[in-house]
């Protein structure tokens, strides 16, 4: 598959999104709620931002899937978490998990382990310091900020995916999606984006959105870093600086089209049985 090839499956996974509009559940911190509902709305997605765990039988009935965000942290927030977790887990709902700030405190980490260890997750993405962490690895967050490199990361992916059943999404520079039998890479995205809080919990409910519309969580997440590393990169083409940035992304988000996604997506996989398939992004075959 070529990276034209690659592109073309995102833009179908996204064309779907569009025609369905897919309800995507947050239960997510308070910092990012509205750049977040935001984003699902540009993309074409339709968000719900419920916490009360009283209604969350009802909402995983309602929602297509599932996003918990554990940046803003606390014991009401936590039984949240899981009364959702296991609603959407009943109903057959895809589950992302961004386990914000992992490593930076024991409750965080032990919080992110809890949710993974006793019930579905379909997707974990996060920055790498947060996956090593949940691995047992590495120095671990600075707050919310990585301290590591993707790269740094994959060992811990696998042994996660491997764990828990899940797909592992690990932002950075160069994104690597890791699950069992996938590895893939996205070169897609800007340096300016990590200036802007709240991008990475953005890149969690896109993942929800594919992973509503695409039954493989691996190709859902894949997909989802590609879009989101795309309109970062074309946001920036057009920003000043962080301020603008956010305007540009979301219009990015509304205006992805299958030209830009065919000749604009920078993608490999670790998937290609052809050994002269070619070098690609940290090792990864551009063509499977």
């Amino acid at each position: 598959m070529t990276e034209q090839n690659v592109g073309l499956a995102a833009w179908r996974d996204l064309a779907t999104l569009r025609a369905q509009t897919p309800v995507v559940h947050s239960v997510t911190n308070f910092v990012v709620m509205n750049n977040t509902a935001n984003a699902l709305l540009a993309l074409g997605a339709a968000p719900i931002m419920a916490q009360a765990p009283e209604e969350m039988e009802e909402m995983a009935a309602i929602a297509n899937a599932l996003v918990l965000n554990i940046g803003t942290l606390d014991r009401l927030w936590i039984g949240s978490f899981f009364a959702a977790i296991r609603s959407a887990n009943r109903h057959g709902k895809p589950v992302v998990l961004d386990p914000v700030g992992a490593g930076a405190s024991r409750l965080r980490t032990m919080t992110a382990l809890d949710l993974l260890r006793e019930h579905q997750v379909a997707i974990l993405r996060g920055n790498p310091s947060e996956i090593m962490a949940l691995a047992g690895q590495g120095a671990g967050a600075r707050g919310v900020d990585a301290v590591d490199a993707p790269a740094s990361a994959l060992e811990a992916a696998q042994t996660l995916t491997a764990q828990h059943g899940c797909v592992v999404s690990i932002s950075g520079p160069t994104d690597l999606i890791v699950g069992p039998d996938f590895e893939a890479a996205v070169d897609n995205g800007h340096p300016l984006m990590p200036r802007v809080t709240g991008l990475g919990c953005t890149a969690s409910v896109l993942a929800a959105a594919l992973a509503a519309v695409n039954p493989d969580p691996a190709r859902a997440a894949w997909h989802a870093a590609i879009i989101m590393g795309l309109a970062g990169e074309i946001a920036a083409e057009r920003a000043a600086g962080p301020g603008s940035l956010q305007m540009h992304f979301l219009d990015a988000l509304y205006q992805l089209d299958e030209p830009t996604l065919v000749n604009r997506t920078r993608a490999g996989s670790r998937m290609s049985p052809e050994p002269n398939a070619g070098a690609g992004l940290d090792s990864y075959h551009r063509q499977s």
